[in-house]
Protein backbone atom coordinates (compact mmCIF):
# COMPACT_ATOMS: atom_id res chain seq x y z
CA UNK A 1 0.00 0.00 0.00
CA UNK A 2 1.06 3.42 -0.54
CA UNK A 3 1.27 6.40 1.63
CA UNK A 4 -1.63 6.70 3.95
CA UNK A 5 -2.81 10.39 4.72
CA UNK A 6 -4.04 11.20 7.86
CA UNK A 7 -6.22 14.14 7.64
CA UNK A 8 -8.09 16.61 10.14
CA UNK A 9 -10.39 19.34 11.10
CA UNK A 10 -9.94 20.42 14.81
CA UNK A 11 -11.44 23.52 16.44
CA UNK A 12 -9.44 23.09 19.76
CA UNK A 13 -7.13 20.67 19.20
CA UNK A 14 -8.89 17.19 20.83
CA UNK A 15 -9.69 16.03 17.34
CA UNK A 16 -5.80 16.72 15.96
CA UNK A 17 -4.29 14.67 19.10
CA UNK A 18 -6.73 11.81 18.02
CA UNK A 19 -5.50 12.41 14.24
CA UNK A 20 -1.82 12.05 15.61
CA UNK A 21 -2.67 9.24 17.72
CA UNK A 22 -4.02 7.35 14.87
CA UNK A 23 -1.14 8.07 12.41
CA UNK A 24 1.58 6.85 15.15
CA UNK A 25 -0.41 3.74 15.59
CA UNK A 26 0.00 3.01 11.78
CA UNK A 27 3.28 4.12 12.10
CA UNK A 28 4.39 1.62 14.16
CA UNK A 29 3.01 -0.89 11.64
CA UNK A 30 5.22 0.18 9.37
CA UNK A 31 3.21 2.48 7.07
CA UNK A 32 4.26 5.31 5.50
CA UNK A 33 1.78 8.40 6.65
CA UNK A 34 1.11 11.98 6.03
CA UNK A 35 -0.29 13.57 9.15
CA UNK A 36 -2.13 17.13 8.10
CA UNK A 37 -5.01 19.46 8.78
CA UNK A 38 -7.22 19.29 6.34
CA UNK A 39 -6.86 22.96 4.86
CA UNK A 40 -2.71 21.81 3.97
CA UNK A 41 -3.99 18.59 1.98
CA UNK A 42 -3.61 19.84 -1.93
CA UNK A 43 -3.27 16.70 -3.96
CA UNK A 44 -5.84 13.18 -1.90
CA UNK A 45 -5.53 11.29 -5.53
CA UNK A 46 -1.62 11.05 -4.16
CA UNK A 47 -2.22 8.75 -1.55
CA UNK A 48 -3.43 5.01 -1.00
CA UNK A 49 -5.44 5.36 1.69
CA UNK A 50 -7.57 8.61 3.21
CA UNK A 51 -8.16 8.42 7.37
CA UNK A 52 -10.76 11.48 7.91
CA UNK A 53 -11.52 12.72 11.35
CA UNK A 54 -13.43 16.22 12.41
CA UNK A 55 -15.39 16.93 15.13
CA UNK A 56 -19.14 16.68 16.07
CA UNK A 57 -20.80 19.85 17.38
CA UNK A 58 -23.66 21.29 15.55
CA UNK A 59 -23.09 18.46 12.96
CA UNK A 60 -20.14 17.17 11.67
CA UNK A 61 -17.31 19.80 10.89
CA UNK A 62 -18.35 21.61 7.39
CA UNK A 63 -14.94 21.47 6.13
CA UNK A 64 -14.94 17.25 6.30
CA UNK A 65 -18.30 17.25 4.50
CA UNK A 66 -16.70 19.60 2.01
CA UNK A 67 -13.86 17.69 1.34
CA UNK A 68 -16.53 14.28 0.70
CA UNK A 69 -18.22 16.12 -1.62
CA UNK A 70 -15.68 17.99 -3.76
CA UNK A 71 -12.93 14.79 -4.14
CA UNK A 72 -16.05 12.37 -4.90
CA UNK A 73 -14.36 10.99 -7.73
CA UNK A 74 -10.78 10.62 -5.95
CA UNK A 75 -12.46 9.14 -3.10
CA UNK A 76 -14.24 6.27 -5.31
CA UNK A 77 -10.49 4.89 -5.69
CA UNK A 78 -9.24 5.15 -2.83
CA UNK A 79 -9.85 3.86 0.28
CA UNK A 80 -11.46 5.75 3.46
CA UNK A 81 -12.15 5.56 6.96
CA UNK A 82 -13.93 8.30 8.93
CA UNK A 83 -13.69 9.56 12.54
CA UNK A 84 -15.77 11.58 14.74
CA UNK A 85 -14.77 13.11 17.90
CA UNK A 86 -18.36 13.72 19.89
CA UNK A 87 -18.93 14.40 23.36
CA UNK A 88 -22.05 12.40 23.44
CA UNK A 89 -23.19 9.93 21.69
CA UNK A 90 -26.95 7.51 21.85
CA UNK A 91 -26.42 4.05 20.63
CA UNK A 92 -28.96 1.22 20.60
CA UNK A 93 -25.91 -1.24 20.23
CA UNK A 94 -25.47 -0.80 16.37
CA UNK A 95 -22.23 -2.50 14.52
CA UNK A 96 -23.24 -0.13 10.71
CA UNK A 97 -25.10 1.96 9.57
CA UNK A 98 -26.12 1.74 5.60
CA UNK A 99 -23.74 -1.12 5.55
CA UNK A 100 -20.63 0.91 6.44
CA UNK A 101 -18.63 -0.83 9.51
CA UNK A 102 -18.99 1.38 12.77
CA UNK A 103 -16.20 1.52 15.82
CA UNK A 104 -18.09 3.09 18.93
CA UNK A 105 -16.32 3.66 21.83
CA UNK A 106 -18.19 2.37 24.62
CA UNK A 107 -17.06 4.96 26.86
CA UNK A 108 -19.35 7.51 24.87
CA UNK A 109 -22.28 5.55 23.55
CA UNK A 110 -24.83 5.57 25.90
CA UNK A 111 -28.39 3.92 25.20
CA UNK A 112 -31.73 6.44 25.52
CA UNK A 113 -33.34 6.33 28.77
CA UNK A 114 -36.42 5.21 27.27
CA UNK A 115 -36.75 4.20 24.37
CA UNK A 116 -39.73 4.70 22.77
CA UNK A 117 -39.72 8.20 23.98
CA UNK A 118 -35.90 9.45 23.86
CA UNK A 119 -34.77 12.94 24.81
CA UNK A 120 -34.21 16.03 22.72
CA UNK A 121 -30.26 15.49 23.96
CA UNK A 122 -30.95 11.73 22.78
CA UNK A 123 -32.50 12.39 19.47
CA UNK A 124 -29.93 15.44 18.51
CA UNK A 125 -27.24 12.53 19.56
CA UNK A 126 -28.87 9.74 17.48
CA UNK A 127 -25.69 7.62 16.37
CA UNK A 128 -27.63 7.23 12.86
CA UNK A 129 -28.53 11.09 12.85
CA UNK A 130 -24.83 11.84 13.50
CA UNK A 131 -23.88 9.10 10.18
CA UNK A 132 -26.44 9.74 7.82
CA UNK A 133 -24.59 13.28 6.78
CA UNK A 134 -21.24 12.17 6.65
CA UNK A 135 -21.74 9.01 4.84
CA UNK A 136 -24.10 10.76 2.40
CA UNK A 137 -21.62 13.43 1.42
CA UNK A 138 -19.16 10.69 0.75
CA UNK A 139 -21.16 8.51 -1.36
CA UNK A 140 -20.64 6.75 -3.80
CA UNK A 141 -18.12 6.29 -1.72
CA UNK A 142 -18.53 3.87 1.16
CA UNK A 143 -15.84 3.91 3.75
CA UNK A 144 -14.40 0.88 5.53
CA UNK A 145 -15.15 2.22 8.86
CA UNK A 146 -16.42 5.08 10.80
CA UNK A 147 -15.37 5.31 14.19
CA UNK A 148 -16.92 7.54 17.42
CA UNK A 149 -14.68 8.65 20.21
CA UNK A 150 -15.02 10.81 22.85
CA UNK A 151 -13.60 14.32 22.48
CA UNK A 152 -12.63 17.25 24.71
CA UNK A 153 -14.05 20.21 25.67
CA UNK A 154 -12.76 23.51 26.80
CA UNK A 155 -15.50 26.47 26.28
CA UNK A 156 -13.12 28.68 25.60
CA UNK A 157 -12.41 27.57 22.23
CA UNK A 158 -15.82 27.42 20.54
CA UNK A 159 -17.81 30.68 19.23
CA UNK A 160 -21.11 31.96 21.18
CA UNK A 161 -23.79 29.69 19.18
CA UNK A 162 -21.44 26.67 19.59
CA UNK A 163 -21.04 26.98 23.26
CA UNK A 164 -24.57 27.79 23.95
CA UNK A 165 -25.81 24.77 21.60
CA UNK A 166 -23.83 22.40 23.55
CA UNK A 167 -24.48 23.87 27.14
CA UNK A 168 -28.45 23.64 26.26
CA UNK A 169 -28.70 20.94 24.43
CA UNK A 170 -25.84 18.73 24.69
CA UNK A 171 -25.26 19.54 28.01
CA UNK A 172 -21.97 18.41 27.99
CA UNK A 173 -19.07 19.46 31.23
CA UNK A 174 -15.63 20.72 30.26
CA UNK A 175 -12.82 17.59 30.19
CA UNK A 176 -10.96 15.12 28.40
CA UNK A 177 -13.30 12.52 27.22
CA UNK A 178 -10.93 10.85 24.83
CA UNK A 179 -10.11 7.03 24.97
CA UNK A 180 -6.68 6.50 23.44
CA UNK A 181 -6.97 2.61 23.81
CA UNK A 182 -10.29 2.46 21.63
CA UNK A 183 -8.42 5.43 19.36
CA UNK A 184 -5.69 3.35 18.94
CA UNK A 185 -7.12 -0.14 18.34
CA UNK A 186 -8.43 1.05 15.78
CA UNK A 187 -6.01 2.73 13.65
CA UNK A 188 -3.93 -0.54 14.31
CA UNK A 189 -7.39 -2.27 12.20
CA UNK A 190 -7.12 -0.13 9.75
CA UNK A 191 -4.46 -1.25 7.35
CA UNK A 192 -6.60 -4.79 6.70
CA UNK A 193 -9.54 -3.58 6.37
CA UNK A 194 -8.11 -0.91 3.35
CA UNK A 195 -6.13 -3.82 1.62
CA UNK A 196 -9.37 -5.98 1.88
CA UNK A 197 -11.13 -3.38 -1.01
CA UNK A 198 -7.94 -2.99 -2.60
Amino acid sequence: MSKILVTYVTMSGSTAGAALAIGEELIHLGKEVDILPLEKVTDPSAYGAIILGAPMVMGWHRSALEFLRHHRADLQRIPLALFVTALSLTSAGETEVNDVCLCVDGNLAKPPKNSHRPNLKERYSNIRRYAAPILKAAQPSRPVSLAFFGGSLDYRHLKIPAMLFVMAVIRAQPGDRRNWPAIRSWAQSLPALFSSIQ
